[in-house]
């Protein structure tokens, strides 16, 4: 992969990522444990973002990477996480709801069941911008 193209591919998830975290915070996603797993991820992004920076050795990709591995999990986990909340509380409002319409009006809910995604894309353009790095072709 072309050097220009890979820098784009980390200015672009960097940009993402501190504005998922300036959203995230805006919108005080820190009720619980389970709110606090996203900032935290991009938070330690940062991190190795940094060690990165500092050391342009396999390690640091290969840890990069797991974080990568980590963010697309805690997208998936919040999809569940918000789907779940959402049919709760339909469910405390409309005790006879099931099936589709369930489905239906918990994906509409007050929670954005969708927006844990945008840790799926991160994680998934961080793995983008690390895929077949010339790095790891170094030994550790």
């Amino acid at each position: 992969m072309e050097k220009g193209l890979r820098t784009f591919l980390l200015l672009i998830f960097i940009l993402g990522l501190f504005g998922a975290g300036a959203e995230l915070l805006l919108l005080e996603h820190t009720e619980d444990f389970r709110q606090w797993i996203p900032l935290v991820l991009l938070a330690i992004s940062v991190i190795v973002l940094g060690w990165r920076g500092l050391s342009r050795g396999a390690m640091s990709l290969r840890v990069f990477q797991g974080t990568m591995l980590l963010f697309v999990i805690s997208g998936c986990v919040g999809i569940f996480f918000h789907y779940q909340g959402n049919v709760e509380f339909e469910l405390e409002m409309y005790p006879t709801l099931a099936g589709w319409e369930l489905f239906a009006k918990a994906m509409q809910g007050a929670t954005p069941a969708l927006a844990p995604g945008t840790m799926i894309q991160l994680g998934l353009l961080g793995w983008a911008y690390s895929y077949r790095h010339p790095a790891l072709r170094k030994p550790i």
